[in-house]
């Protein structure tokens, strides 16, 4: 009669080589993790550095587009706030 895989009886020492086996790879699994989260969050700061670096180029290119850009987005925001304080009454 063959004996299954569930028909074994554990030892500790069987357990306890389990118990490391699956810590090392959670261990693995979270500095997977950890070093993935790093190269986005250092590849985000370079586009954003890369876009800040763009956007003043582009105003000092053209300085009174980026004057007026800036008015209507200000406008804008203003309008929205107004807008949205006036809803609540």
């Amino acid at each position: 009669m063959t004996t299954g895989i569930l028909d074994k009886v554990a030892t500790v020492e069987d357990v306890r080589n389990e118990v490391s086996r699956i810590g090392s790879m959670v261990s693995d699994a979270v500095d997977n993790g950890v070093r993935a989260a790093v190269k986005a969050i250092e590849s985000g700061r370079e586009a954003a550095e890369d876009a800040f670096d763009n956007a003043q180029r582009a105003a000092r290119r053209n300085p009174l587009q980026a004057l007026g850009i800036a008015f209507a987005a200000g406008a804008a925001m203003a309008g929205l706030i107004a807008w949205i304080g006036s809803r609540g009454r």
